[in-house]
């Protein structure tokens, strides 16, 4: 069986924006943590790290061959405890704070941050919202800041003995092509319509849904700030940033204990 470790894909409404599995694939396996979270949500690794952790608990996963996928390295992270789980935050407080970042923005609540927690304030732009707003949270909750609770090292959620890590890199010049003919075949199936409805919802800018590469770039074409063509080439150079921050990530994050590979095909012969 097969769970999403992708911070996009668990996202309603945006199946082909975020390359969500298809329904040939989930006809053919079992799949968990797919298109589960409304983009009303800012969905967190913590929120994940719950949810992976109910869904061992409920007894799925017990004896079969559990293959996490996706791209987000914090996720993977978490998985095998690399990462502390976040602290429940009062709802009283959560609330507080999204109000007041409804009334006054993130460049003000930036500026709290900066005076009470300057570190990780650091590490956030003023156009952050949700994440100046989560740190608020996490400080004026626990009284420590959310860097504090990064650093901590967490449970692994799974056996550690029992892994098998693989990167699957094609390195830039195949991932590059790949992503434009990946992107153009996504406008070709109805991303225009997706990206239509999730703006239909009315939700706030800031959110991470509203962020997911393509978005933006298809939201500008659709209100007539910029061509199709200018679109398409705006988002098929996004992902290829995205990409390299990925491929940069995985060097640095993950050791050697992960086995480095070019094609998915690989796998049929080292893991089948």
């Amino acid at each position: 069986m097969i769970v999403n470790t992708d911070s996009m894909q668990v996202y309603s409404v945006l199946r082909l924006l975020t390359a969500r599995p298809d329904g040939d694939d989930l006809a053919a396996v079992t799949h968990h943590l797919y298109g589960h979270v409304h983009p009303s949500q800012a969905y967190s690794v913590g929120h994940w790290q719950r949810d992976v952790g109910d869904l061992i608990a409920s007894g799925k996963l017990e004896g079969k061959r559990a293959i996490f996928t996706g791209g987000t390295g914090l996720y993977f992270k978490a998985l095998t405890g690399g990462l502390s789980e976040m602290p429940q935050v009062d709802p009283v407080v959560r609330e507080k704070w999204r109000a007041r970042f409804d009334e006054d923005g993130g460049p003000a609540l930036h500026a709290i941050l900066v005076q009470h927690d300057p570190e990780m304030a650091m590490q956030l732009k003023p156009g952050d919202g949700q994440r100046i707003v989560r740190a608020l949270e996490v400080l004026e909750s626990t009284g420590r800041s959310i860097t504090h609770w990064r650093e901590m090292k967490g449970a692994s959620l799974v056996d550690d003995a029992s892994l098998q890590r693989v990167v699957i890199d094609p390195g830039r010049e195949v991932s590059n092509a790949r992503i434009e003919r990946r992107f153009n075949q996504m406008i070709d199936g109805g991303a225009l319509d997706e990206v239509q409805t999730l703006l239909n919802l009315d939700l706030d800018p800031s959110l991470p849904a509203m962020k997911s590469i393509g978005v933006p770039e298809l939201e500008a074409f659709l209100q007539g700030a910029i061509s199709r063509d200018q679109a398409v080439e705006r988002a098929v150079i996004a992902t290829r940033q995205y990409a390299k921050r990925q491929r940069t990530w995985f060097r640095n994050q993950f050791g050697a204990q992960w086995q480095r590979i070019a094609e998915a095909a690989d796998l049929l012969e080292n893991y089948s």
